[in-house]
């Protein structure tokens, strides 16, 4: 009688929906997901052809950056995956090399439950580039695959991918400003809204697309940005942030990496991060503490490290 009873508890929506938001203010049970070989000590030799061949998956400490636990492929292939987004302990992975047919699993690994979507049937020719991005959508209370594909001639295709309805939809509104030339960088996933950085000509500016409301926008970048380069973008205090590593520092000994937020429709200009010189080589973005976090590689050493400003 008491295990019915607790298991119709625990299954209710109430009852999952009070525990996710009670971890997600909290910040509790937070890890980073690291790619790495299995022995994080161990010394890198970029002339060794098998080292990549044994990299996996981890969880580590986001506070102590210690390896919490191993995470092998879910349905038990050699084969290495991508981690295309995550939430509330969901995982999205697919190839490394995507296309239009890669198969996409959403998984579980605390309870090793895995969902793998049907395939869809919308689009059946091949693309020159493909983006992924997973998360949840709180309005909509459903996790949310975005897809988007573009061929050689610059044609558009987004596709949208609800875990609720196990289901694909093709966007058929596609504005006139993505009717052109351009290239992608790096991207998010917030509050059911998928944010890319694109690049037309000399220009940089930011594209969301609302996996609920299916529109798009765009938000030109500011003028200090000017390359892809250690271009990051990020959440920071619940606002979409950009992270620019690019120019120098007025601090002798000192270097920077340049900050602006997302508010409202314009951005603005917060104080940079600043730290000692040499301890930061890349920009991988801003941890749920709102800390800056960057990787410091010594490839003469082989060895590298994760840090936090």
């Amino acid at each position: 009688c008491t295990c019915k009873s607790w298991s119709d508890l625990i299954g209710s929506s109430s009852f999952v929906s009070t525990h996710l938001y009670r971890n997600v203010t909290k910040h509790a049970h937070v890890c980073l997901l690291c790619l790495h070989h299995p022995n994080v000590r161990r010394q890198f030799n970029p002339d060794d052809p098998y080292v990549t061949q044994e990299f996996q998956w981890s969880l580590f400490s986001n506070e102590t950056f210690e390896e919490c636990s191993k995470l092998s492929h879910p349905l038990g292939s050699t084969e290495h995956y991508v981690i295309y987004g995550s939430s509330n302990g969901l995982v999205c992975i697919s190839d490394e090399i995507l296309n239009f047919d890669s198969p996409i699993r959403i998984w579980n690994p605390s309870i090793r439950k895995l969902r793998t979507p049907r395939m869809s049937t919308n689009i059946n020719i091949k693309f020159s580039y493909v983006a992924l991005q997973f998360g949840f959508h709180h309005r909509v209370n459903d996790y949310k695959a975005v897809r988007m594909m573009r061929t050689n001639r610059n044609a558009l295709a987004v596709e949208v991918y609800s875990l609720r309805t196990d289901s694909w939809k093709m966007i058929e509104a596609i504005p006139p400003w993505l009717k052109c030339t351009w290239q992608h960088h790096r991207g998010t996933f917030f509050n059911g809204v998928a944010y890319h950085i694109i690049e037309k000509g000399p220009i940089f500016s930011i594209m969301s697309f609302d996996s609920d409301s299916e529109e798009f926008e765009e938000f030109i970048a500011p003028d200090a940005i000017c390359s892809p380069w250690e271009l990051c973008i990020d959440v920071y205090k619940e606002q979409i942030c950009l992270l620019f590593s690019y120019y120098s520092c007025g601090e002798e000994g000192m270097e920077k990496v340049d900050f602006w937020v997302l508010q409202g429709k314009r951005w603005k200009q917060l104080s940079p991060f600043i730290y000692p010189f040499g301890y930061c080589h890349s920009v991988i973005g801003i941890s749920i503490d709102n800390e800056l976090l960057t990787g410091r590689t010594d490839f003469d050493k082989g060895v590298a490290d994760l840090c936090l400003c």
